[in-house]
C-alpha cells in the first residue's frame, strides 16, 4: 500500500508537519549555503537545545522556550560581530553556550530523559496539534518575511558589499535573517531533532546548487527535494521500523549524491553578470548564484 502510514492519525500529522518543515528549511537553506553560513543553523540548533532544557526545567512548553532561545542566540551572534569577533567564532561561542546551559539544566532536572531524547533525535510520528500549530505559525512567518524581502536577500547573497553601498541596511537584514534561521531550526526540531536539524536545511539546498540553475529555480527545486525526502523517509521508516528523522536525512543525502553526479556528467558554464543596479543584477545573474 502506497503511503500506508496515512492510514493512521499520527501519520497524517507527521506528513503535514513534515511538509511544513521541508518547505521552510529548504527555502532558507539556499541562502545560507550560498553565503557559506551553513554552520549558523547547526549553532542555533544547539542554542535551541539550551532553550528546550530551560523549558523542561521550568515546566514551560519546551518549543516556546526554544523560540526565545534562538532569538537570543541570533542577537548574541550579532552582538559578538559588533565586537569584531569573527562570524565562525561567534557561532562557535553561542554553540558552546547553548549546549553548556542545556547540559547544566538537564543535569538538575528530574525525569526528563525521554523528553530530551525526543528533542535530540526527533519524534515526527509523535507530534501533536500544538506542535503542528507552532510549526505552521513559524513557517508562515519565515516564508512570509523571506518573500517580502526577496530581492534584498538575493542582493546580499550575491554581494553583501555591493548591497551595502547601494543603500541596503545590511547589518539589520542579516540580523533578521539569522533570527529567521533560528525560527526555522525550531520548526524542524520535532522532525529530525537537534542533532540532524541543520542537515535538512543544508543538504537539499546543496544538492540543487550543484546543478547551477537560476536562483528561483534552485529554491523551488530544493523545496521539491525536501518534500519528496520527507514523504519517502516517512514511508521507509514506517515499512522497516526505522527512525524517521534519520531516514529522511539519508534520502536527502541520496539526492545530493545524484545531483553531484549529474553536475559532473552535464556541466553548465555560468555567464558573467551584466552591469547595473543590484536589483538588476539580482534578476540577471545566471547559474548557481542567480
Amino acid at each position: 500500500m502506497v503511503l500506508e502510514f496515512l492510514s493512521y492519525q499520527f501519520g497524517v500529522r507527521a506528513l503535514i508537519g513534515g511538509l511544513i518543515v521541508a518547505v521552510t528549511c529548504s527555502s532558507i537553506g539556499v541562502f545560507l549555503v550560498l553565503r557559506r553560513l551553513s554552520l549558523v543553523a547547526d549553532g542555533l540548533s544547539h542554542v535551541a537545545f539550551g532553550g528546550i532544557a530551560f523549558g523542561l526545567f521550568t515546566g514551560i512548553y519546551p518549543l516556546y522556550t526554544a523560540v526565545v532561545g534562538v532569538v537570543l542566540g541570533a542577537l548574541g551572534i550579532h552582538a559578538l560581530g559588533k565586537l569584531r569577533v569573527a562570524s565562525d567564532a561567534a557561532i562557535a561561542i553561542m554553540f558552546a553556550a547553548g549546549l553548556a546551559i542545556g547540559i547544566i539544566l538537564i543535569s538538575i532536572t528530574q525525569n526528563v530523559a525521554v523528553d530530551v531524547l525526543s528533542f535530540l533525535f526527533g519524534t515526527i510520528l509523535g507530534i501533536n496539534q500544538t506542535d503542528l500549530y507552532l510549526a505552521a505559525g513559524l513557517g508562515v512567518i519565515v516564508i512570509g518575511i523571506l518573500l517580502l524581502f526577496w530581492k534584498e536577500w538575493v542582493g546580499i547573497t550575491i554581494d553583501a558589499e555591493f548591497a551595502r553601498v547601494s543603500g541596503l541596511p545590511v547589518p539589520a537584514l542579516e540580523l533578521v535573517f539569522t533570527i529567521l534561521t533560528g525560527l526555522t531550526v525550531v520548526v524542524a526540531m520535532r522532525l529530525v531533532g537537534v542533532l540532524l536539524v541543520s542537515s535538512l536545511i543544508v543538504i537539499p539546498a546543496s544538492a540543487m546548487i550543484q546543478l547551477k540553475m537560476p536562483f528561483r529555480q534552485t529554491v523551488l527545486s530544493a523545496c521539491g527535494v525536501a518534500v519528496f525526502s520527507v514523504v519517502a523517509g516517512l514511508q521507509v521508516s514506517f515499512m522497516y521500523n526505522l527512525a524517521p528523522g534519520g531516514s529522511i536525512v539519508l534520502v536527502t543525502i541520496g539526492f545530493f549524491i545524484l545531483a553531484a553526479i549529474m553536475a559532473r556528467l552535464f556541466p553548465k558554464i555560468p555567464k558573467k553578470p551584466t552591469g547595473g543596479s543590484w536589483h538588476h543584477q539580482c534578476n540577471q545573474l545566471p547559474g548557481e548564484i542567480r
